[in-house]
């Protein structure tokens, strides 16, 4: 069957507009007139409506945010007693629970971001209790959940991961990076595949309720890809996702064979299936945010560190050489300048020991780059994949990040402008549940930089068009996940989101008052 939408403006790429798409068995086959020539079985009138590729998340954590969805949502709350008081409602809604997982708090309500346990008390003394911060880079737990993972003042910090300490060595209830937080979490309840399922059922429909029709699990360990696998199986994965390896220092080379048995399972699926699974994850670096992010210059409120660098450089050059001769695609989480360019280094080092292929490596949120390295993007073929809804000066910027790193370095954080004139690819990411999901209320913020009710841009000068921002969010994302689509093209996957009014006559600030209309999966309305 042929269905043919027209009566609407149709934003196909960037400068393109047509009058009329006709589609057939998923894909695009006309545009224009020929379309109109050629007509539809079925007709789509957009009445005047905007239809345009649909939004493709290429950064995110859909299972992380169905699995909060499942447990306290502390986001957004303004002080300790707020959280506290919303994880004692939910345990007395949930009075079965043994374990209280849930997030995601605000690391600048508590000045330095060291959360206690003995705050978290108050919300129970017997349960354990463990929140993730907004970043996920960072736990705060209370007494009992120190208790069960055996923290004391005799453990010792993990290799890449931290325990903030009272001065006599005590645990306060607050541990960074993944090393650290998996003290705890190894301690909690396995989760059940029918449990992970439906976390992912639940996160499809909410990012088909905002009008992104693709998106990435980018943090896969054990036990998810099976999670997606039945969820793909069953009908519940309903939008197209790529799956992102997770490979850590200490585990990589005995995950591998298991990596690509994944790969080779998703890959036999039916041709119906919405599952892919390309790319391998590399943490560089931990947070600005929890002082982990890796520095060139030491940090203002510590000058004795530098940030953590996950990986040793030839640790890193070896596995990354090691999943790219194996077809996969590297995307490193890379946030200071000291770990961006540790991995540039070895893209590049990628680059001249393998045999050249499509490779399209990718570096994730690349905050804070060295003038010296910007125009290493483009001259690798790395793509930056950066979140819009962190490029203004939000209160964890302003209260918790600048003081640390100094005004003139936080005011280097997410330079667009700069590496689109290096001619590098940017593809964004929302990196949910750090932040939302939403791509109308992200479109406008990397053109305004402003805070909402503010009409103070953060570094103006790295601002882009709203024309940028829905390329970015469309084709580019695409590009950096190998879909055909993101574009409105003869050949291209037929996936479409409508919307009441075009982003691109609406002032920036307005964006994110635009509605989703309708969402159409391989021309199907979902």
């Amino acid at each position: 069957m042929k269905t043919l939408f027209t009566g609407g403006e149709i934003w196909c790429a960037r400068g393109t507009y047509t009058e009329a798409v006709l589609v057939e068995s998923g894909k695009v086959i006309a545009l224009g007139s020929d379309a109109l020539q050629a007509g539809g079985d079925e007709v789509i009138d957009l009445t005047g409506k905007f239809l345009a590729p649909g939004f493709i998340d290429a950064h995110a954590h859909p299972l992380f945010a169905g699995r909060e969805g499942q447990g306290p949502n502390v986001n957004g709350l303004q002080s300790v007693a707020e959280i506290v008081a919303a994880v004692r409602a939910y345990i007395a809604s949930n009075p079965s629970a043994t374990w209280v997982i849930g997030g995601a708090y605000e690391a600048s309500v508590v000045a330095g971001g060291d959360f206690e346990a003995a705050s978290l008390d108050e919300a129970s003394r017997d349960i354990p209790i463990v929140l993730h911060a907004v970043d996920h880079h960072t736990i705060w737990v209370n007494s009992k959940a120190l208790e069960i993972a055996g923290i004391t003042a005799a453990t010792v910090d993990p290799d890449g991961g931290t325990i903030a300490r009272y001065s006599d060595g005590s645990p306060k209830g607050t541990l960074r990076e993944p090393s650290a937080i998996d003290l705890v979490l190894a301690a909690a309840p396995k989760r059940t595949l029918s449990d992970d399922v439906a976390a992912i059922g639940w996160a499809c429909q909410r990012y088909l309720e905002a009008g992104v029709t693709s998106t990435t699990d980018a943090w896969v360990e054990p036990g998810m890809p099976e999670a997606y696998i039945a969820a793909d199986k069953g009908g519940v994965l309903t939008i197209d996702t790529n799956l992102f390896f997770l490979a850590q220092p200490d585990t990589w080379r005995s995950y591998s064979k298991d990596f690509v048995s994944f790969r080779s399972e998703i890959e036999a699926l039916p041709s119906s299936s919405h599952l892919t699974a390309k790319t391998i994850k590399f943490i560089c670096d931990g947070a600005l945010s929890a002082g982990t992010a890796a520095l060139l210059e030491p940090y203002l409120d510590d000058p004795q560190s530098t940030g953590l660098l996950i990986w040793s450089e030839d640790e890193l050059i070896d596995a990354m050489v090691h999943f790219d001769a194996l077809g996969f695609q590297i995307h490193a989480h890379a946030i200071g300048d000291a770990a961006i360019r540790q991995a540039l280094n070895a893209i590049e080092a990628v680059t001249k020991i393998n045999p050249h292929w499509d490779r399209r490596p990718v570096i994730a949120h690349a905050q804070l780059i060295h003038p010296d390295d910007l125009p290493r993007f483009a001259s690798l073929g790395v793509i930056a994949n950066i979140q819009p809804l962190w490029t203004y000066l939000d209160p964890m910027n302003a209260e918790l990040i600048e003081p640390r790193i100094g005004t003139k370095r936080n005011n280097q954080q997410y330079q667009l402008a700069s590496l689109q004139r290096s001619g590098a690819r940017i593809g964004y990411g929302s990196d949910w549940p750090v932040t939302s999901h939403l791509p109308l209320e992200a479109l406008g913020v990397p053109t305004h930089r402003s805070a909402p009710g503010s009409s103070q841009a953060w570094s103006p000068q790295e601002a882009v068009s709203l024309e940028d921002s829905l390329v970015h969010y469309t084709e580019d994302a695409a590009y950096s996940n190998f879909w055909n689509k993101g574009v409105i093209a003869v050949g291209a996957d037929a996936d479409f989101v409508v919307l009441d009014k075009n982003p691109l006559k609406v002032v920036p600030e307005k964006v994110n008052e635009i509605k989703v209309l309708q969402v159409y999966l391989a021309g199907v309305k979902a």
